[in-house]
């Protein structure tokens, strides 16, 4: 199982990404005739310092910054805070302690014209206890390690690029904001002070940009991202022997109830566009001891004895608020039918927001292509919301004029012990930032709105 599994996102990177970058490295020259000289100075600049971002890479990767390993998370902030103080930004470590986190990295430049947001994460899924803990260089296209792609090298992508301007004097007069959450991967509570600093940046921005690596392809951005949030279903019956099962006393037991629920949400819901809800655990029998904090527990039961009580925690992912509501109500409305002797209640919890596709995010995205093109990248379109998770870029929702996001490494295997990465797109995605930045600082862009 695991060979099958590691060989399936290398294939991911070979069959899909391989092809594209050869084709880039034969075009790229003759292409980038439509770069202006100090464009191609930024270029130049990012190919010196290859070397030095690929060390940086390696170095922030074989740091272990679990979620939950709050030392690491901070020495990995600690680490870019450097980069961005030598850069000239005012920075600030952001205490996670209120939220129940290692806080976060929040970096400010003061210069003229729009600010630019940019968004990065500090931390990954893969806590000390994990089997996946180091960099490793397969070849030129594969290196494996943690948060290799999800995101440790996207935020090696915004210093790159930000080197880049800075050593081309360009960054002296941009207004650029980077914000670098401990939290992405399992947010502190409560949001409001977990997502504070972020969202008061996205106040004071015109535009975010994000890092993560999105569905792992540098040929598609994100211009939408859908929600994230949890559910929890909790349903009681009576308990008695098995016997007495489906008698007008006993009625049904909290396990057929929680399968009538269950069952009814997936025939109900499950055919609407770019909308998933998954229940992943579910506990139920004669007792059940759920522990919130390790997303698991313990049930007993016998086969002989009518089930008691059941809980069943699960997410749900949507493209709009209105979506978001329209399925909520729907869920409420089938758990509220109970069969007889049953009672059953759903809560859901805050979570991550849509991020909608809105024409601003359009208008973004038309930039970002342009780059592409002018420097020989080739296209970039638009993936399918459900190609790629929630992300912070959510939260910039309703208050940046544009946002794309995906602007990470291609890569594959995220969030397991096989995730990959294509090394020769760190640059690819540095010299994309760069122009980008350079461009959106000093051409009149319209948002589209």
């Amino acid at each position: 199982m695991t060979t099958v599994t590691a060989q399936a996102s290398r294939s991911v990177l070979t069959k899909v990404l391989t092809p594209a970058l050869v084709l880039v490295m034969l075009t790229v020259g003759a292409a980038q005739a439509q770069l202006s000289k100090i464009e191609k100075k930024l270029v130049a600049n990012v190919d010196a310092h290859r070397a030095e971002a690929l060390k940086l890479l390696e170095e922030v990767v074989n740091i272990n910054s679990g979620t939950m390993n709050f030392e690491g998370v901070q020495k990995v902030g600690q680490i870019f805070r450097a980069k961005l103080d030598a850069l000239g930004f005012t920075t600030q470590w952001i205490d996670g302690k209120p939220f129940q986190r290692a806080g976060h990295l929040v970096a400010r430049h003061a210069g003229k014209g729009k600010t630019i947001l940019l968004i990065g994460h500090l931390d990954t899924v893969f806590e000390l206890s994990s089997p996946f803990q180091k960099y490793t260089v397969e070849n030129d296209s594969v290196v494996h390690g943690p948060g290799v792609g999800d995101m440790k090298g996207g935020d090696v992508v915004i210093i790159q690029s930000l080197q880049a301007l800075n050593d081309a004097g360009l960054l002296k007069d941009m207004s650029i904001i980077v914000v670098m959450t401990g939290d992405e991967e399992l947010s502190g509570e409560p949001l409001a002070l977990s997502k504070y600093d972020l969202i008061e940046a996205a106040k004071v921005a015109d535009i975010a940009i994000g890092f993560e690596d999105g569905d792992g392809l540098p040929e598609t951005a994100n211009i939408s991202r859908r929600s994230s949030s949890d559910w929890t279903l909790k349903v009681t019956g009576v308990p008695a022997h098995s016997s007495q099962i489906f008698t007008d006393k006993i009625g049904a037991g909290a396990i057929y109830e929680a399968s009538r629920i269950l069952n009814l949400f997936y025939n109900d819901l499950s055919k609407e566009p770019d909308l998933t809800f998954n229940p992943g655990v579910i506990l139920g029998g004669s007792t059940v001891e759920h522990d919130i904090n390790k997303n698991g527990g313990s049930a007993f039961g016998k086969g002989n004895i009518v089930s008691k009580e059941v809980i069943v925690t699960g997410d749900i992912r949507t493209i709009s608020p209105e979506q978001l509501d329209k399925a909520r109500e729907t869920m409420k409305r089938i758990v509220a039918q109970h069969l007889p002797q049953t009672n059953a209640e759903i809560t859901f919890d805050e979570g991550y927001p849509p991020l909608a596709a809105t024409p601003g995010n359009y208008e973004l995205l038309k930039h970002f292509d342009k780059v592409s093109r002018d420097m020989g990248f080739g296209p970039v379109t638009a993936n399918r919301p459900r190609d790629a998770g929630a992300a912070d870029i959510s939260f910039t929702s309703g208050y940046v004029d544009m946002a794309i996001d995906g602007l990470g490494l291609g890569s594959a295997g995220g969030h397991t012990v096989h995730e990959i990465a294509d090394p020769r797109t760190l640059a690819m995605q540095s010299k994309r930032t760069a122009v980008l930045l350079y461009r959106l600082t000093r051409e009149k862009v319209s948002s589209g709105r």
